[in-house]
């Protein structure tokens, strides 16, 4: 099973008992995507991220690298052509790049920003369907 996750998601894997930091190291069967923006989502959002998670700068740096074990980052050419569906779907055009994403490998995306479900041609899960879905 392969989803496109936001980086609202991957803000819980910097806390170190999260249960998405645990869904995500237990369940290798889930290949996650990203375009490579989520990494530049995650450094303008570290300070926040930092402080709600209570790691230092190196934690930070060693938890974003080890994120890239499991994610596969896409470089925008890899969905270009999806770009223009994409920004006519996304309810909120700072989430476009991960529709035109899940638009380029016909898969949902992963994420828990309720508002990405006001459209229906991409499917959502949140962290809560997965952990149903999958028995947590």
């Amino acid at each position: 099973m392969k989803f496109v996750v936001d980086a609202n998601v991957l803000f819980s894997f910097f806390k170190k008992e999260s249960f998405t930091r645990n869904f995500i190291i237990s369940h290798p069967e889930i290949r996650l995507y990203a375009p490579v923006y989520v990494f530049e989502e995650l450094d303008e959002h570290g300070s926040e991220i930092k402080s709600k998670s209570r790691i230092g700068n190196e934690i930070f740096e060693l938890t974003k690298q080890e994120l890239q074990i499991y994610i596969t980052v896409l470089e925008l050419d890899e969905f270009k052509e999806f770009w223009e569906q994409a920004k006519q779907l996304s309810p909120d055009p700072d989430d476009s790049q991960y529709f035109a994403a899940a638009l380029s490998l016909d898969c949902p995306i992963w994420s828990n920003d309720g508002k990405l479900t006001e459209q229906t041609t991409v499917k959502i899960f949140s962290t809560t369907d997965l952990a149903e879905i999958f028995g947590e």
